[in-house]
């Protein structure tokens, strides 16, 4: 995790700040997502450019299907995993300070990642997935908008850990 200094910065000066950006991303998965649920049938591919359809599928798993054919305990499994990271998330968005912008951006779109797919495995059991990218005949595992937020604040945290100043790491530790 990020480094944050030892005062805890006010609620309003928090990076809680950023929650807009999760509410914004989560509305953007859910209403997608809708969406292809009810304007596609289930495998339905529509070429929208080449090298990326619009195919509708189920997810029982995690990232790339992981666990899918586990029998359906991991629907509870990663149900219990996205609350607790959640639930970190909400709190490290609490600690950074407002200025820290970079950190509070990825937490809120690994959180609105997060809680999108929450949603989805708690309601139906699976994870909506529609965004599919190819080439020739390999393709990507499809994927939402939810799991692109995701990996984008992950490697916007990867960035931050790669470029954060040492000195300004062992300053946050003295204090």
């Amino acid at each position: 995790m990020h480094n944050v200094s030892s005062t805890k910065p006010s609620l309003a000066h928090s990076g809680l700040r950023w929650l807009w950006l999760a509410a914004i991303f989560l509305v953007l998965d859910q209403v997608t997502k809708l969406y292809v649920a009810a304007n596609f049938s289930l495998y339905e591919s529509i070429n929208v450019m080449p090298m990326f359809n619009l195919t509708y599928v189920h997810n029982e798993g995690a990232a790339f299907s992981f666990l899918s054919e586990a029998g359906g305990w991991q629907r509870w499994f990663f149900t219990i995993i996205a609350v607790t990271i959640s639930g970190i998330l909400l709190y490290w968005l609490r600690a950074l300070h407002a200025h820290e912008k970079l950190m509070s951006i990825a937490y809120s779109l690994v959180l609105s990642g997060a809680i999108g797919n929450l949603i989805d495995r708690v309601s139906y059991g699976y994870v909506i997935d529609f965004l599919d990218i190819y080439y020739n005949n390999y393709h990507w595992p499809a994927f939402n908008i939810a799991d692109a937020a995701i990996c984008v604040g992950a490697v916007l945290i990867i960035y931050d850990a790669f470029t954060t100043k040492e000195g300004e790491n062992k300053a946050e530790e003295t204090t």
